[in-house]
């Protein structure tokens, strides 16, 4: 892939996941308000929040390179988990997950000033029976602090996990077949050959 991006991301797993594409890219930081609107599924908030987050960078990018933005959060039962405020939320969550299957969901959101793409991708993720003491261990770890769900797969919490539907990498925070298409896309835009 020839051309260069941002990402509107902190995310230390997202910069790990895109440097797999061998995307060139810079860091932005593009911080916008990450809060549920009445009444707004799951599946539409973290579609919003990524195209905000990509848009927010497109508005303080330096350089006219597009813009990718992610959202992920971790759904029970039409119940948005987002990153734990303290052990009480935490402990909440993990029972919610406990023996049981959620989703993950995590949009991706590519803008340029006049062009803007958009991909959900959905992974099933089962949990196996979690007692207070591994629920209270693993908070211990300070693993769960910055993750959606309050976990993270590719961590200590794996061997929570028996079995995954759909895409591992979207259970970290960024879809890697999803995003290359949708950079595909926009290289097909702009190069002809």
């Amino acid at each position: 892939m020839s051309f260069k991006l941002y990402l509107a991301s902190q995310s230390p797993r997202r910069r790990e996941l895109l440097a797999q594409l061998n995307v060139e890219f810079e860091v932005l930081s593009a911080s916008i308000p990450e809060q549920k609107q009445p009444n707004e599924s799951a599946a539409a908030y973290v579609q919003r929040l990524a195209l905000e987050k990509a848009q927010a960078g497109l508005a303080v990018a330096s350089k006219p390179w597009p813009v990718l933005g992610a959202d992920t959060v971790v759904v029970v039962d039409d119940l948005v988990l987002e990153k734990p405020r303290d052990f009480s939320d935490f402990q909440r969550m993990m029972q919610l997950m406990s023996g049981r299957a959620h989703q993950v969901m995590t949009a991706v959101a590519l803008v340029t000033p006049t062009q803007a793409w958009v991909h959900l991708e959905t992974t099933q993720v089962w949990f196996s029976d979690l007692s207070a003491a591994q629920i209270e261990s693993y908070w211990q770890s300070q693993e769960p602090c910055d993750k959606a769900g309050g976990y993270g797969i590719q961590g200590l919490a794996g061997q929570f996990i028996p079995r995954i539907e759909g895409c591992y990498y979207n259970v970290v925070g960024l879809p890697l077949h999803a995003t290359a298409q949708l950079i595909s896309k926009l290289e097909g835009e702009t190069h002809e050959c």
